[in-house]
C-alpha cells in the first residue's frame, strides 16, 4: 500500500497542449448556444442596429481586456487551478477557496447542466421523443412537484460521455475540443457567407434613425419601462454571458507547452477570435432580418430564422445541427478545464482528498472529473440549475474583478517575480475592465437584490466548509 501511495504522489500533469489546443479551449468554451439566441433577446432591449453591433464589440473588447490581465497572471503562475491560484496568491487561501467552491457547486456545474440541456433540446428537433415536453416521471414530494423529462436524461448522458472522454488523457479531450470548435466556427462562417452571398437581405437594416428621448424597448414586457442606459446595461449582460468561460484555459495551464507564453497568447487570440465570430454573425443576422423583427422571433431562435429565410424549412434543421455541435464542444471545454481547479484545491488540503490525485496512466484528475460529472448530473436532473445560475451570475463577474485587481496587488507583493508576459496597456486596460465590470455588478445588485443576495449566500456557505477542511488539514499535518 505504501509503494502504491508513493507512486501516486509522483504522478504529475504532462505538458502536451500547444497554442492551437489552448486557443481552441478558450474559443470552444465560449461559443455555446448564446450566439444563436442572445442577439434576439438583446434586440428586444436595444432595438437599434448600430447599438446592437456596438454591444458585441464592447463586450468583446472588455473580455479581451480581462484576458490581457489574466495573461500576465497565467504567465507568472502557470499552475493547475488558474484563477484559484491567482486569488489565493493575491489575497488569501479563503478567497481562492470560495471561488473554487462556487465554481464547483454552481458556476461550472450549472453551466455544464444548462448547455447539456440545450444540446438535448436541439436533438429533439430530429427525435421529438427527446423533448422537455416528454415527461417521463412526475412526483409530488411534500408539496414539491418534481418532473423528469427525456431532455434531462439526454443531458446526463452527454455529461457522462464527455466526462469519460476527458478521463482518458488531456490530448484525447483536446482532440475532441479541436474538432468540435473548428466545426462550430466553420458552421457560423458558412452561415455568414451564405447570408451575404445569396441571402437577398437589405443593407438598410444596419441604419436606423435614433433618439434617446424617443427610445423604447420592444420586449420582454418588463423591459418596456426601461430607460436607455438601463436597457443598454441589460442587453450588454446578455452579450457578456455569451462571452463567458474565456478563462477556462488557465485552469489547465500546467498541461500546456511553454505555458508562460502560450497561455497568455491563447487567451488574447481566443477572445479576439470569438469577438470576430460574434460580430460577423450579428451582421449577417441584421442583413437578413430587421432588428424589430429580430426582437420578436419565437423562442429568440434568430439563427434558425435566418437560415430558414435562406434555405427554407431545411434551414432550421441545419442550424439545429450547428447548435448541437456548438453545445457539445462547449460542454467538453468546460468539463475538461474545471477539474484542474478542484485538483489544486485538494492538493492544498481544501477539498475532498481523492480529488487531488491523478490517474497513473492518463495523468488526468479522474476523481475530480467524476465528482464534477455527478454534481452536474444532479443539477441537470433537478431542473434548478437555471435558478442557481441567476443567483450567481454576478458572483462570477465579481470573482473576475477581484482577480484583475489581484494583478495590481501581485505587482506590489512580488515585484521581483519573473513575468514572461506583462499586461498590455497596464494600468489603463485593467482599470477600464474593473470599472465597467463593477458597473454591471452594481446594476445586477440594484436591479435584482434577491437573486444577487442568494448568490452571495451560496458563496458564503463555503466559509464553514473552508473552516472544516482547514482544521482537517492542520490535524493531519500534526
Amino acid at each position: 500500500m505504501t509503494q502504491v501511495a508513493e507512486v501516486q504522489k509522483e504522478v504529475k500533469f504532462e505538458a502536451k497542449l500547444g497554442l492551437f489546443d489552448a486557443t481552441m479551449i478558450v474559443m470552444g468554451s465560449m461559443i455555446g448556444s448564446g450566439i444563436f439566441i442572445a442577439p434576439s433577446i438583446m434586440a428586444g432591449y436595444m432595438p437599434v442596429p448600430q447599438f446592437l453591433i456596438l454591444l458585441w464589440i464592447i463586450g468583446g473588447i472588455l473580455t479581451a481586456f480581462g484576458a490581457i490581465a489574466y495573461g500576465e497572471l497565467a504567465g507568472m503562475m502557470p499552475k493547475a487551478g488558474g484563477q484559484y491560484v491567482f486569488l489565493r496568491e493575491a489575497y488569501n487561501p479563503l478567497l481562492g477557496f470560495l471561488y473554487g467552491w462556487t465554481l464547483f457547486f454552481v458556476i461550472q456545474s450549472g453551466f455544464i447542466a444548462a448547455v447539456a440541456i440545450a444540446f438535448a433540446k436541439y436533438l429533439g428537433v430530429f427525435i421529438p421523443a427527446l423533448s422537455e415536453n416528454n415527461v417521463i416521471l412526475s412526483l409530488n414530494i411534500f408539496g414539491w412537484n418534481y418532473t423528469l423529462n427525456s431532455a434531462q436524461i439526454v443531458g446526463v448522458i452527454v455529461i457522462a460521455v464527455l466526462t469519460c472522454i476527458n478521463c482518458f488523457g488531456v490530448v484525447f479531450g483536446a482532440l475532441v475540443q479541436n474538432l468540435f470548435t473548428v466545426s462550430k466556427i466553420a458552421a457560423i462562417a458558412l452561415l455568414v457567407f451564405v447570408a451575404f452571398a445569396i441571402g437577398n437581405g437589405n443593407w438598410s437594416n444596419f441604419f436606423e434613425s435614433f433618439s434617446i428621448d424617443k427610445f423604447q424597448p420592444i420586449a420582454p414586457p418588463d423591459a418596456v419601462s426601461m430607460g436607455f442606459l438601463a436597457a443598454f446595461a441589460v442587453a450588454m449582460s446578455k452579450a457578456l454571458f455569451a462571452y463567458d468561460a474565456w478563462n477556462s484555459v488557465t485552469f489547465a495551464a500546467e498541461e500546456v507547452k511553454n505555458p508562460h507564453k502560450t497561455v497568455p497568447r491563447s487567451l488574447v487570440l481566443g477572445t479576439i477570435g470569438v469577438m470576430l465570430v460574434y460580430v460577423l454573425a450579428n451582421l449577417a443576422y441584421l442583413y437578413i432580418i430587421p432588428i424589430k423583427e429580430m426582437a420578436l422571433i419565437p423562442d429568440n431562435r434568430v439563427a434558425a430564422a435566418v437560415a430558414e429565410k435562406i434555405f427554407g424549412v431545411i434551414g432550421a434543421q441545419l442550424i439545429a445541427i450547428a447548435i448541437m455541435i456548438s453545445t457539445f464542444g462547449c460542454d467538453n471545454g468546460m468539463i475538461l478545464a474545471a477539474p484542474r481547479v478542484y485538483y489544486a484545491m485538494a492538493k492544498d488540503g481544501l477539498f475532498f482528498k481523492g480529488a487531488g490525485k491523478l490517474h497513473p496512466k492518463y495523468k488526468t484528475p479522474v476523481n475530480s472529473l467524476i465528482l464534477q460529472g455527478i454534481w452536474s448530473s444532479v443539477l441537470t436532473l433537478s431542473g434548478t440549475y437555471s435558478a442557481l445560475l441567476t443567483y450567481t451570475a454576478f458572483t462570477s463577474l465579481l470573482f473576475n474583478v477581484l482577480t484583475v485587481i489581484g494583478l495590481f496587488i501581485l505587482r506590489k507583493k512580488y515585484p521581483e517575480r519573473e513575468r514572461p508576459y506583462k499586461a498590455w496597456g497596464y494600468p489603463v486596460i485593467p482599470i477600464v475592465y474593473i470599472l465597467v465590470a463593477v458597473f454591471f455588478i452594481i446594476y445586477i445588485i440594484v436591479g435584482d437584490p434577491k437573486s444577487s443576495g442568494l448568490g452571495l449566500l451560496l458563496v458564503l456557505i463555503g466559509i464553514p466548509a473552508y473552516i472544516y477542511w482547514s482544521k482537517t488539514k492542520n490535524n493531519s499535518s500534526q
